[in-house]
């Protein structure tokens, strides 16, 4: 079980680090394209129809690639103060209930946001979000909205192997009582 654990561990780590990278980047596009529109709408009183999509297009891949990061890190609010009062072994199945419940929601997301990519709505472009075919710029493809919702639903599947990852910890740690395999910073140093 431990290797498992370790095979998760690693393609974890390794997809944080391309999904924090990607995610900044989207980010300070975002940013920009909102700066964009502020200098165009308020001081040049010319308001682009372009970067107001854009920035939600970056919004939500930044959203889709730094989500799984927090779960996996612990970094959702949370209300542990019940399993801090109860036993360390019921606090464990505690602890595994509320992840498969968590596991469930995920699962019924990634499904739901493989019908928004594939589906009905997946067919539509953006009202005003193109990029240029040709490098002498005179031919344009308008991004299918499909483009913008495949976001969620990466970060849907990434977050099932993230809940996946921790549900084996909690179990590893619930059978062996080896409590250090929970701690995921000591594997980051």
């Amino acid at each position: 079980m431990k290797k498992i654990i370790n095979l998760f561990s690693v393609t974890n780590s390794l997809l944080e680090k391309v999904g924090s990278t990607l995610g900044s980047i989207a980010v300070a596009l975002m940013v920009c394209a909102i700066l964009i529109q502020v200098v165009f709408r308020y001081l040049l009183n010319n308001a682009l129809p372009w970067p107001d999509e854009a920035a939600r297009f970056f919004m939500l891949w930044m959203v889709g690639l730094m989500a799984p990061i927090a779960l996996r890190k612990g970094g959702f609010v949370a209300i542990d103060m019940l399993v801090h009062l109860l036993k360390p072994r019921l606090a464990a199945i505690l602890n595994l209930v509320l992840l498969g419940l968590a596991t469930l929601v995920i699962v019924i997301a990634i499904q739901i946001g493989w019908k928004e990519v594939t589906g009905f709505g997946g067919r539509f472009a953006t009202a005003s979000l193109y990029v240029p075919t040709s490098i002498a710029f005179d031919e344009w493809f308008r991004v299918p909205r499909s483009w913008m919702m495949a976001s969620l639903l990466i970060g849907f599947v990434w977050m099932l192997i993230v809940q996946i990852e921790l549900i084996l910890r909690q179990l590893f740690a619930l059978f062996t009582g080896d409590k250090s395999v929970l701690d995921l910073s000591a594997e980051e140093a």
